[in-house]
């Protein structure tokens, strides 16, 4: 008995490596196979560099697409620098002369009167060039207290006016075209026997 518990030991490790042959001949892929693997990879190597390819010209197309937008964004504010510059210097250019003749009045010897008409032609001429830019004064003595257009620094009793009318003009208000640049400032009329009816 000992000697057939020898063989029947010898003979299992025999069987277990046939069994082991044929396992590792299972799972090892014959060259057909194999060829089949090498192609799948070959393909998913080409669709991948494919795939890296075109990410590499996104990323890039993407960097430029910024660095374009960054530039139009710095040309556009660049040029708006440079045409409210070119607005201001035209401006200032028409008001030139003004202070050229405000200069002259003050280096001037006449009199009282004759400096207060200097005065009085150089006022003029600087609302006309504040015509010609299209700014105008706010409407003020007569007309109707508007609280867009007038701020009222306090109200002065009148017969002659009707009640909420503007008596007097204690700085005048100016507006460029319709928007209003600084309200006029005025004192209102309280008529007392607008009041009382």
């Amino acid at each position: 008995m000992p000697e057939q518990e020898a063989e029947v030991k010898t003979l299992e490790p025999a069987e277990d490596a046939g069994q082991q042959g044929a396992a590792d001949s299972a799972t090892e892929p014959g060259p057909a196979e194999f060829d089949k693997l090498k192609a799948e990879y070959e393909q998913l190597k080409a669709e991948y560099e494919q795939l890296k390819a075109e990410r590499d010209q996104l990323v890039d197309r993407v960097a430029r697409t910024q660095a374009e937008f960054e530039n139009a964004r710095k040309r556009a504010e660049r040029e708006k620098q440079e045409y409210r510059d070119f607005a201001v210097g035209n401006v200032v250019e028409q008001f030139l002369p003004v202070i050229d003749n405000f200069e002259l009045a003050l280096k001037a010897t006449g009199s009282t009167e004759q400096l207060r008409s200097g005065v009085e032609l150089i006022v003029k001429q600087m609302e006309e060039i504040l015509r010609q830019l299209q700014v105008l004064p706010v409407s003020t003595v007569g007309v109707e207290f508007d609280p867009r257009h007038h701020e009222a620094l306090g109200t002065v009793e009148r017969d002659d006016l009707p009640d909420q009318h503007i008596a007097e003009e204690v700085r005048r208000g100016y507006k460029l075209r319709e928007r209003l640049l600084r309200p006029a400032l005025v004192r209102v009329a309280s008529n007392p026997k607008q009041t009382s009816d």
